[in-house]
């Protein structure tokens, strides 16, 4: 079979298996070595190398000829602005505006903290920085203030890019005043903060002692692409860590730009040309892997979608876009068809559009249920394929590749390993366990290029969190078997970090902001499993002796302080009062059992639990409150 021999060669002989995929893409410099290792002993990928991630996505299509094909295809139904960038457009905004970061000090190596919504400034953005050497680190819009200011603290970007506002279906989100109260909770000091005007939301800088996006443009002179080093950062990606302080993932250059060509052709079965749409968010690393860089630096059109499955205006959303712009594959998460799945059962408003350009559906992101992937595939007639990947990863693991051959799909995994990463199922002492049983999911050392080499400023938290835990293997913090055949499952994290619709997020951080007020006396937030979302968090609240507020004041309050400080994305709605927690003997709280409690799966009572009676107390909770899916 054609794919057990290139995986084979990819994990045998992973040097010459990356050096040949290396010659996809253009080099300013050969790399001088495939595979190094750096001081701290990290593994590196084509070390003294030298190239530019904008040159092979822009100059380089406009020098193939690809000038007037499409880039962009932007498409906001939330604002009705419908917009189309071609190559050429897209690297003359972009080289100018790496002149307005230029004028304003911006060199290689500095950061630029990116706060936008889905609008093609964003990709310029990104982009422009690429461009100069400098460090993107994109912020989710949809971030709280704290959560930009601690992005802050740890990236201590030079400047900051921002917008007007955002739009979330028919709400505007004015950015403006959360970027000031982030910028004011930071400790570091921004130098400039840049705001483009959204014609809908106008914002008067000075006020903010901002400045003006379109201003500046006009007299900037464009910027030529800046050689940087393979290994050198392309941008920081935060994703939520189990101590509630995100994590900065770095993305190098050369290593990621390699496995992006890689990945387009041989697992997404893409080529130059096609028109390629990712229904995710610059905020996250699909956006940033899938929306921006790969399909740029492949050579196809992109989709920029500003807007929602549903409601933006209805459930066939989707089918509209892949309609208006004969879009080839599309990549989204679960919960995008579980939206449509409960909107529209029958997929009648598919009837409406001529979707014959579609060859494949991919999903990642989350677990996709089996139901969810069976109806997509019973109403498309196309391959539809799950896969799972991480921030930490940059690109997939698992996948059905259909670039090398496609496999039977078997609902429930999400396929088998990609070329590069050797994955392997180990119990808790690193030993390996047999076809069937489950584990940690773990991919023996060295990872494959495109994957993270550190964490931004902290060698020793990647070290103890990644890499510590079995020794030399990457810890993917998920826990999952394989089968006879090879075709990997993922069961789910095996940390307090959940995954609602699609974004990680941790509840670690969510448990200090529940404590932090002042009836609380314990607390644990748990993911449990919802229909739509995947998994919802649910916060479990011991008060303290003597308080007298009620349980509906409390949990709006709870709701409140969660919004503020996380932003409406960490979907936490509901607090439930209890008189204890289940605990350990030693005072660990046993959330792992009230989650598996609530998802109604097996679960054996650990011999150190404290109280036995405590367990019987949540289940009768849960089932009075229907909390949970065994409970509904």
């Amino acid at each position: 079979m054609q794919y057990d021999a290139i995986y084979h060669h990819s994990v045998t002989e992973p040097e010459a298996f990356w050096a040949a995929q290396a010659g996809a893409i253009s080099w300013f410099q050969a790399p001088q070595q495939i595979l190094s290792q750096d001081d701290q002993g990290f593994y590196r990928w084509f070390a003294g190398g030298m190239l530019n991630t904008c040159y092979l996505a822009l100059d380089q299509q406009v020098a193939e000829g690809r000038g007037d094909q499409v880039a962009i295809y932007y498409d906001s139904p939330v604002t009705q602005s419908f917009e189309q960038y071609t190559y050429q457009d897209l690297l003359s905004a972009t080289a100018r505006f790496a002149g307005v970061l230029r004028n304003l000090g911006v060199e290689k190596g500095d950061r630029v903290i990116i706060y936008m919504p889905m609008i093609p400034q964003v990709m310029v953005a990104m982009l422009a920085c690429a461009r100069i050497g400098a460090v993107h680190s994109v912020v989710f819009g949809g971030f709280a203030a704290h959560e930009l200011a601690l992005r802050i603290d740890d990236a201590k970007p030079k400047v900051l890019l921002t917008a007007s506002a955002g739009v979330e279906f028919d709400r505007i989100i004015p950015y403006a005043p959360i970027v000031a109260a982030g910028i004011e909770e930071a400790h570091h000091k921004i130098e400039k903060v840049v705001l483009f005007q959204r014609w809908f939301k106008q914002v008067d800088v000075e006020a903010f002692g901002f400045l003006d996006w379109a201003q500046l443009n006009a007299q900037a002179q464009p910027i030529d692409c800046v050689p940087v080093a393979a290994t050198d950062p392309l941008y920081i990606l935060y994703t939520s860590g189990t101590t509630g302080k995100p994590k900065g993932i770095v993305r190098d250059n050369g290593g990621h730009a390699v496995a992006l060509r890689f990945s387009m052709q041989y697992i997404y079965g893409v080529k130059p040309g096609d028109v390629f749409w990712a229904a995710s968010d610059v905020g996250w690393v699909v956006g940033h892997s899938y929306i921006t860089y790969a399909p740029l630096i492949t050579g196809c059109s992109t989709v920029l979608y500003e807007g929602k499955p549903v409601r933006t205006p209805d459930a066939g959303a989707f089918w509209r876009v892949i309609d208006d712009y004969k879009v080839n594959v599309f990549f989204t998460a679960p919960t995008g068809f579980r939206a449509l799945r409960k909107e529209d059962p029958d997929g009648l408003l598919k009837q409406k559009y001529n979707i014959e350009s579609l060859r494949l559906l991919f999903l990642a992101g989350e677990r996709c249920d089996v139901a969810t992937l069976e109806w997509a595939r019973a109403l498309l007639g196309i391959p539809v394929i799950d896969h799972w990947w991480q921030t930490e990863s940059g690109w997939p693991m698992l996948a059905n590749p259909a670039g090398i051959e496609l496999f039977p799909i078997k609902p429930g995994s999400a396929g088998k390993p990609v070329p590069g990463f050797n994955i392997h199922i180990l119990d808790e002492g690193g030993h390996e366990l047999p076809n069937g049983s489950e584990g940690a999911v773990a991919v023996k050392l060295p990872l494959p290029p495109g994957c993270l080499p550190t964490l931004w400023g902290n060698p020793d938290r990647f070290r103890a969190g990644y890499l510590d835990p079995f020794p030399g293997y990457y810890f993917s913090g998920d826990g999952g078997y394989k089968d006879a055949e090879g075709y990997v499952y993922i069961t789910g994290r095996m940390d307090d970090v959940i995954n609602v619709a699609g974004h990680r997020l941790s509840t670690a951080e969510m448990e200090e902001i529940v404590a932090a007020h002042p009836d609380v006396a314990e607390c644990a937030v748990v993911g449990i499993e919802e229909a739509l979302k995947g998994q919802q968090p649910v916060g479990f609240v011991v008060l303290k002796s003597g308080t007298h507020i009620s349980d509906a004041d409390l949990e709006s309050d709870l709701v409140k302080m969660v919004r503020e400080k996380i932003g409406p994305i960490a979907c936490f709605r509901r607090a439930v009062v209890v008189k204890r927690l289940p605990k350990t003997r030693s005072g660990k709280i046993l959330r792992k059992i009230m989650r598996n409690m609530a998802d109604g799966k097996d679960f054996a009572p650990p011999s150190t639990i404290e109280d036995i009676t405590v367990l019987d107390e949540m289940r009768d909770l849960m089932g009075e409150l229907h909390i949970g899916v065994a409970f509904r």
